[in-house]
């Protein structure tokens, strides 16, 4: 049964045909086409659904192309040799074109319904949705999805676009509408407020206030969401290019906190240089994002705990008695240790983050040949970017900027310095292609035999 927050929300479908809107196929990936075309050639009804089409009519080029059908995961992996199963909470197919990942999801079903077919759907105490492997409709599909503006549909069997719940005139209207209950869709899956921040940031759409209202007061559930999780939607929220947009709409509605609670904690001490910090960050990485320049996740997360760094290594000198540069390292390994049970920063970036910090460290020095020595550092761009930005809003930094800025005219290396935290293949690695000469032994006289 529907709730009357649904209710409100007319699910009958909206169609446009063909010469309605302006989809073109030219503007679907083709293999995306070929999915689609497949599905539909073997008896299935297939659809491009949700952002693409959304993406498409707001005369965006989508990054992504996603179908709904109503074949099962294993019906389209019997069409598709190269095909995956994925997913636990909710079976999808994944089809392989090298590099290029169509998902494929057989549409939903209410998950309060479960059939004897390993239809199973499970929820936490919390209400948070914890398996939902249940088939059904398109109604009943588009009534499962998030925001109006989400559930729209392209049929490729006659190339008309269905809309579901007002989608297609809150998309017109610039409007983020959740369907259904706000607080139940929250609890069922609570990084759709996350979902709700980022839509409005890219897309310059308003959050309805019936969407908004529950926001601040469920904030706290994102504590149950896994931290690879979120790792990977912080990721869509600050590196999509509305990243100043999207934090100041994360602080507004408590999510901030719960992504970064440390980075928050420093700020809500009356602290606000680092919030000015961040948003110079955000700015810088918005700005080059534009550009079409490079960027990593690294900087970025070095800027936003740079400030429990700060404070905690300050801690640690006045109340532990320890030297500045132990205090430092000792901050950063506490600093990294917590946030990773929030946001699980991997590895790979975690690194490139305390190479950036050290270099905050390591660049003040600069009698001998220390100077010279940094500039061959792999990660000295990261770091120098991170010090011009830090000079913007302590003024006792800018003769250090200003330094390093023409030394580096004065000492170009022979190598192209790469983007800000790139990877970069070590020194001698530009001999490693070519094969080795084997080394030429001397030839060996033969020895001369004796007479018998």
């Amino acid at each position: 049964m529907l709730t009357r927050q649904q209710e409100a929300l007319p699910l009958q479908p909206v169609v446009l045909t063909r010469d309605q809107h302006g989809i073109s196929r030219q503007q679907i990936s083709e293999n995306a086409l070929k999915v689609l075309y497949r599905l539909n050639k073997a008896g299935f009804d297939a659809y491009l659904v949700g952002g693409g089409v959304r993406d498409l009519l707001l005369g965006r080029q989508p990054k992504d192309f996603d179908v709904a059908t109503s074949a099962t995961p294993e019906q389209v992996k019997q069409l598709f040799s190269n095909c995956r199963l994925v997913g636990r909470r909710f079976r999808l197919a994944h089809v392989l074109f090298g590099r290029d990942v169509i998902e494929v999801a057989t549409f939903r079903g209410h998950h309060h319904q479960v059939n004897n077919n390993k239809n199973i759907s499970s929820q936490s105490s919390e209400g948070m949705l914890l398996r939902d492997n249940v088939y059904g409709t398109i109604e009943e599909d588009a009534e499962r999805r998030d925001f109006t503006v989400n559930a729209l549909y392209y049929n490729i069997a006659d190339f008309s676009v269905v809309g579901f719940a007002n989608g297609l005139k809150d998309l017109e209207a610039r409007r983020l509408e959740l369907i259904g209950d706000p607080e139940t869709r929250y609890r069922e899956d609570p990084v759709r407020m996350i979902r709700a921040v980022r839509f409005s940031a890219k897309l310059g759409l308003t959050i309805s206030p019936r969407t908004e209202a529950p926001i601040q007061a469920l904030a706290p559930l994102l504590s149950d969401i896994p931290a690879a999780r979120l790792f990977e939607e912080t990721l869509k929220l600050l590196l999509a290019g509305q990243g100043l947009e999207t934090y100041h709409q994360l602080q507004h509605y408590g999510l901030f906190a719960q992504l970064f609670p440390e980075t928050a904690e420093v700020m809500g001490q009356g602290n606000n240089r680092y919030g000015h910090f961040i948003e110079l960050a955000l700015t810088n990485t918005d700005e080059r994002i534009a550009q079409d320049m490079r960027v990593t996740p690294a900087f970025l997360y070095a800027a936003l705990l740079w400030g429990p760094v700060e404070t905690r290594t300050q801690e640690f000198v006045n109340e532990g008695g320890l030297g500045y540069y132990d205090a430092f390292m000792l901050a950063a390994d506490e600093v990294l240790g917590r946030q990773v049970k929030t946001v699980a920063i991997p590895r790979r970036f975690s690194s490139v983050v305390r190479d950036i910090w050290q270099l905050q460290e390591r660049l003040p020095k600069r009698n001998g040949k220390r100077p010279h020595r940094l500039l061959e550092h792999p990660k000295f761009r990261a770091g120098y970017d991170f010090l011009l930005l830090r000079a913007e809003l302590d003024p006792r930094l800018k003769e250090l900027a200003d330094w390093w800025t023409d030394f580096q005219v004065a000492n170009p290396v022979s190598r192209q310095q790469p983007a800000r935290g790139a990877q970069e293949r070590p020194a001698n690695a530009a001999n490693e292609s070519e094969p080795r000469k084997p080394r030429k032994r001397p030839r060996r006289r033969p020895r001369r035999r004796k007479d018998a």
